[in-house]
């Protein structure tokens, strides 16, 4: 059955609709804010420092760009032509990296945003990007260059402490209803799998792929190239396309529990 308002629809509506003023329009899918005082200095700072190179480029963002978050913690560094959307609702613990380029994109009407711990490394390019749903990245992870998050329709993405998230990852994402076949898949409606968990100490290679709904185990280590579909236990080792165990790191005490 068709389902009307998807999120597709929404997005397009929100950006096309003649009764919202081009200020409020860049306010709802931009700042997350319809005051006017915080939009002059979400523009003003973005504009004036996300590009200064340099040592001094570092000390004016630190300086100036705190101010636009929900939280910032203590040592935080913001590299160079970061994207931010709605910054409100992005949380920064101490000592967060957050390299060249990267996109932190809380939007949403109804989601709580973005939560990053402490110590946490975001790569070149990186993208947390939410549409209505939650990112939440633990103590002292790291995210690969160029890799994407993404959390739609309500999910949430969980990503444990001490996770090491190799460059090119994408997790999360959204399905789509697809069992009619007279009219567009993307009319047919999101179909959520419930987001993704990475449990402590995983370790993606580059360019794995977990799709909505794929919850990887704490240790468990998932080879380079790999698609996660279904969930993987922890400390498991996986590999392939879909992915699938190929034995235990910890043998004799998954042994010993099933006893």
């Amino acid at each position: 059955m068709s389902k009307v308002g998807t999120p597709r629809v929404k997005a397009q509506r929100r950006i096309t609709d003649e009764t919202t003023s081009a200020l409020r329009k860049y306010q709802n899918i931009v700042v997350g804010s319809n005051s006017l005082s915080f939009t002059i200095r979400f523009e003003l700072i973005t504009t004036l420092f996300a590009g200064v190179p340099g040592a001094l480029g570092f000390w004016l963002r630190k300086r100036f760009f705190r101010s636009l978050f929900g939280s910032v913690g203590r040592g935080v560094v913001f590299g160079r032509n970061i994207t931010l959307r709605h910054p409100r609702k992005i949380s920064l613990g101490d000592g967060v990296v957050i390299s060249d380029g990267c996109v932190l994109d809380a939007a949403g009407d109804h989601n709580h945003g973005i939560i990053i711990g402490r110590d946490v490394i975001l790569g070149q390019n990186a993208m947390l990007r939410c549409k209505n749903g939650d990112i939440s990245i633990g103590d002292k992870t790291g995210i690969g260059a160029n890799s994407a998050f993404y959390a739609v329709d309500g999910n949430k993405i969980v990503v444990g402490s001490n996770a090491l998230i190799s460059p090119f990852v994408y997790v999360g994402g959204g399905q789509y209803h697809h069992d009619r076949t007279d009219i567009p898949i993307v009319e047919q409606g999101p179909d959520s799998r419930g987001g993704n968990v990475v449990g402590d100490n995983a370790w993606l290679g580059a360019r794995v792929t977990a799709i909505d709904g794929a919850h990887i185990g704490r240790d468990t280590i998932v080879s380079a190239g790999s698609v996660v579909m279904t969930p993987l236990p922890d400390f498991a080792i996986a590999s392939g396309v879909p992915a699938r165990v190929i034995r235990f790191r910890k043998t004799l005490d998954l042994e010993s529990s099933a006893s």
